[in-house]
């Protein structure tokens, strides 16, 4: 049996007073990188004022975030055959 990992990249953003994050997917690291600067230089410098933010995986998925109230925003790898993922944020284990 051959198993043909995929992985996408996730940017996901924790946003002041919920509870859920928000997360978006691209298929190219380049791509997630590029989003991920994008994104931490309009909370540096409060601008935009609007995100409009699309979603790679699910085509037509869109959300349009306040950029103050973003307080964090991470990127991390998840293997889209398998289901697994590196862990978000940072941990001792693998």
């Amino acid at each position: 049996m051959n198993i043909h990992l995929t992985a996408v990249y996730v940017i996901e953003l924790a946003l002041r007073m919920s509870p859920v994050p928000v997360s978006v997917q691209r298929k190219e690291h380049s791509a997630a990188e590029a989003l991920y600067q994008q994104i931490r230089q309009a909370i540096e410098q409060s601008q935009p004022r609007l995100m409009e933010l699309t979603c790679e995986k699910v085509e037509g998925k869109k959300v349009t975030v306040l950029v103050s109230e973003i307080l964090a925003v991470q990127l991390y790898e998840k293997a889209s055959a398998s289901g697994g993922s590196k862990r978000p944020g940072f941990s001792f284990d693998s």
